[in-house]
């Protein structure tokens, strides 16, 4: 098993993230995130590195563009045992991430408003956070995926009972429910999108 030593960490459901991250911290895990997050992290006395810091550019474009770079999503999928992916990690300076925590933009509560339209619901279309869960879920041999807040206990006890790891079972239990979590956040996008009428909505004009 392999120890826990970076986690990136960009939540829109913050509940128990601070507590979560400082857990992590004290076992000497190097926390990365993004803006509130990190904000409400650093607000916990929680040394944290901007994914900036990361990547090497800014968050940009309304944060719209900030984790979708070659030296998150490197180091997130690559393959550990693989000479040639851990040749070129260290050719291009990425770092390694064991541990993603991510959940989504809430789309199903802001297409639930009265009143909400097309151009808030597309502002609320999360593109980062299901491309980092899906990379994160796919490479689950090698990296601990979390989705639901629910799961952090579950994920500390077993790195306190493993020297900073978790066990293979487990990180492929949290990736077969990233898959289920971004399957029903498509399809209800889909479903709200069905709904609208190119020919009488506001936005088309």
């Amino acid at each position: 098993m392999t120890r826990i030593t970076r986690a990136l960490i960009s939540v829109t459901d913050k509940s128990g993230v601070a507590e979560f991250a400082k857990q992590l911290a004290d076992m000497g895990v190097e926390i990365v995130s993004t803006g509130g997050t990190a904000k409400v992290i650093r607000e916990a006395g929680v040394d944290v590195k901007d994914v900036s810091e990361l990547t090497g550019f800014p968050e940009m474009m309304d944060g719209r563009v900030k984790t979708l770079h070659p030296k998150v999503h490197g180091g997130i999928l690559a393959i550990r045992d693989n000479e040639k992916h851990a040749a070129q990690m260290k050719e291009h300076d990425i770092p390694s991430i064991e541990l993603v925590v991510v959940n989504l933009y809430a789309f199903e509560k802001t297409v639930a408003r009265e009143g909400v339209t097309l151009a808030e619901a597309i502002e609320n279309i999360d593109i980062g956070g299901p491309t980092l869960l899906r990379s994160s879920a796919k490479n689950f041999r090698y990296v601990t995926v979390v989705v639901d807040p629910a799961d952090y206990p579950k994920v500390l006890e077993e790195m306190k009972a493993n020297k900073g790891a978790t066990t293979l079972k487990t990180r492929f239990m949290l990736a077969r429910k990233v898959f289920e979590t971004t399957s029903h956040y498509d399809s209800a996008i889909a479903s709200y999108l069905a709904k609208i009428d190119p020919d009488s909505d506001p936005y088309f004009q």
